[in-house]
Order: structure tokens, then sequence, then C-alpha cells
């Protein structure tokens, strides 16, 4: 048994949530390079996109959850979506990125939907935080929309960030 088939797939009405695979680094890669990574901390050099695509599958192998590649029912990889919990953090966190020319479309409160509620119903209802950028109005509004409340606003090296709460772990009507 490899750590694939214990990562649960996913099909929502239009997208597929699955367990990321090696040929998911290109567009990570080209994701990394775009100006839509300014609120991930930027570009950053090929080995840790590389590091960071091997570290969402053993956050897999460890906590049971982590990112899944989401793909559209046409098989297009468009971003990933999911549930991580990095050492020191505050919480477990609900979080999301879609590729360039896939936001707007509503794939991400899908997704994200599909995997608050699997993380609700197999690991912890536990309410979820989403640590968002204080300068990403669009990752607010998404958070908004799926139903989260700001609770405050914290500050790293990387600069501010807003921690929203879900209080709803299912899906939302």
């Amino acid at each position: 048994m490899t750590y694939l088939s214990t990562i649960p797939v996913i099909e929502t009405e239009r997208l597929t949530l699955r367990a990321p695979r090696e040929a998911d680094f290109p567009a990570l890669l080209a994701f990394s390079e775009s100006p839509r990574a300014a609120f991930l901390g930027g570009s950053l050099p090929r080995q840790h996109i590389w590091r960071g695509l091997l570290a969402n599958i053993g956050h897999w192998a460890l906590r049971d959850y982590g990112f899944w590649s989401v793909d559209t029912k046409a098989g297009d990889f468009i971003g990933r979506v999911g549930v991580i919990y990095h050492d020191g953090w505050p919480e477990p966190e609900l979080a999301w990125h879609l590729f360039d020319g896939f936001e707007g479309h509503g794939y991400a409160f899908e997704a994200a939907l599909a995997a608050r509620a699997n993380h609700a119903n197999r690991i912890s209802a536990q309410p979820l935080i989403s640590m968002i950028d204080a300068g990403n109005a669009r990752s607010e509004a998404l958070a908004l929309r799926l139903g989260a409340v700001r609770e405050r606003t914290e500050t790293d090296d990387r600069g501010a960030y807003h921690i929203y709460r879900h209080l709803a772990a299912g899906s939302l009507q």
C-alpha cells in the first residue's frame, strides 16, 4: 500500500480533488514564478517548490490530511486546496490557491467546501482557520463567502495576515 491509496479522492459537481503527483510539479513551479504567488511568499527557487511538493506528501503521511491537487472534470490541474498544519502554526488551516486563469469561476469555493467537510468528517469537527495575507482581498472575500469570520490580525517576518475562523464545517447551501 502506498500513500496514494490513503488519500481520499473527492468528486464535486465540477472538480476532482486528488492526491498530489510528480506530474504536478511543472504547474506548481509556474505558479511560484507568477504574480499569483505574491501572497504565499513570492517566487521561490525550483528546489523549494520540489521540496514543497514532497512536504505535502509527507503531511498526508503524518497527519492524514494535506493539500489535494484540484482538477476540473476536463482534467485541467487548476490548483491546490486542503488543510495543512505546519510546525509553529496556531491551528490547522484551510488553505487554497488557484493557478492563473482559473479564478473567478467558483472553483476555490467548491473545492474548499469539499475539503472542509472531509476534514470535519474524517479528522476533526474543530473549526478550522485560514491565515490570509492582509493585502489579499480575493482570499478574504472567499473566506467570508465560506462563512468564516475574521478573529484577529497577526504579524510575522512576512508581514501582516488575518486569521479567519470557519464556523461551519459542512457545506453551505
